[in-house]
């Protein structure tokens, strides 16, 4: 069994896992009426940001290698992803809160969000949604394809981002729902080196190799997010709260261990498709997968605390070792120009 590697009290953990009434020392200089807002984007910890950036970071350092960019056009499209990433995880983590604000209100640990707890009213949240969706449009304008072809690439992704809230509603796989969403920041990555995932001349072609990249991470959402489930259980059995961890409940980690497996096999083909070599296979591959073998391993699914601390800091590990292990293949394909 994992140990929680906090020492906190159930309250005081209560107040991190985006619980909605924390107001972390760093934002003391801003003024008290943002704050609300600030919770309601899921802005601090950052790790919601990130979860949504990595995908795109993964897109566009898998692109690099493949069509040997540019050092400063593969900068310009990391810079443009983070700032589209940045306006679509506050739009979603807005629209998430709104449409949940009634089931927020009976676990004790989103009680104390915003909406729930009348700091924003659904008016204002909606406002505030649309206007962080619009800017993170705004920055589709930025693909090389052009705006039109940016847009017809984000729509799937905009349309199970709007449906997610409700998933959990209607199947004990949210989980998997959240993975599409994320996870097809690959696929814009990847638009911002002006590599697209389906192209028709006299037939249709599918990039292969992107899409082994985009299950591994659909697979790497469903396992954090797992584990992020697993905060509210007993809440969740009792409001009526579906996902795979109410699925599971006792036996989750006889889930993780195969998706994480599979999740090892896609990245094995993602490397073996795109050609890549040791460094990718030791630091992405190895890295990640050996990351997420400690955190299922070490992972207390029965103490709030612990879920709370392996998945907002474990994903980092993940996250860090997949982008360092395709940043050193481009580094490696940049040597004989660097030297």
């Amino acid at each position: 069994m994992g140990v929680a590697p906090v020492n906190e009290t159930p309250s005081e953990s209560l107040k991190h896992g985006y619980g909605g009434d924390d107001k972390p020392a760093s934002l003391s200089i801003i003024p008290d009426s943002w704050h609300a807002y600030i919770q309601l984007a899921r802005l601090f910890p950052p790790a919601g940001l990130f979860l949504i950036y990595f995908p795109h970071l993964f897109g566009v350092l898998h692109a690099a290698v493949r069509t040997q960019a540019a050092p400063l056009e593969v900068l310009n499209a990391s810079i443009l992803m983070f700032a589209g990433s940045f306006f679509f995880s506050n739009a979603g983590h807005i629209w998430n809160d709104l449409i949940d604000a009634d089931l927020d209100a009976k676990v004790e640990r989103s009680s104390r969000r915003p909406i729930p707890r009348g700091a924003i009213s659904k008016r204002a949240a909606f406002i505030f949604a649309l206007t962080q969706g619009v800017m993170a449009a705004w920055f589709l304008t930025g693909i090389p394809a052009g705006f039109t072809t940016g847009y017809l690439y984000a729509l799937p992704n905009i349309l199970v981002t709007m449906y997610y809230p409700f998933a959990k509603r209607h199947t004990y796989m949210p989980q998997l729902v959240l993975g599409v969403c994320l996870a097809w920041g690959v696929v814009m990555g990847e638009l911002a080196m002006n590599v697209r995932l389906f192209t028709y001349e006299n037939k249709l072609e599918v990039e292969w190799t992107t899409v082994y990249l985009f299950v591994a991470s659909v697979l790497w959402t469903i396992i954090y997010d797992t584990l992020y489930a697993h905060q509210d259980l007993k809440a969740d059995l009792q409001v009526g709260i579906k996902s795979l961890a109410v699925l599971f409940q006792g036996q989750t980690k006889t889930l993780l261990w195969p998706l994480l497996a599979a999740m090892a096999g896609v990245l094995v083909m993602c490397g073996k498709t795109s050609g890549f070599g040791a460094v990718y296979y030791i630091v992405a591959v190895g890295g990640g997968i050996g990351s997420l073998c400690v955190i299922i391993l070490m992972v207390d699914l029965s103490s709030t605390q612990s879920c709370w601390w392996w998945f907002s800091k474990g994903f980092w590990s993940v996250g860090v070792a997949i982008t360092a292990g395709l940043l050193g293949e481009y580094y490696m394909l940049l040597q004989p120009t660097l030297y």
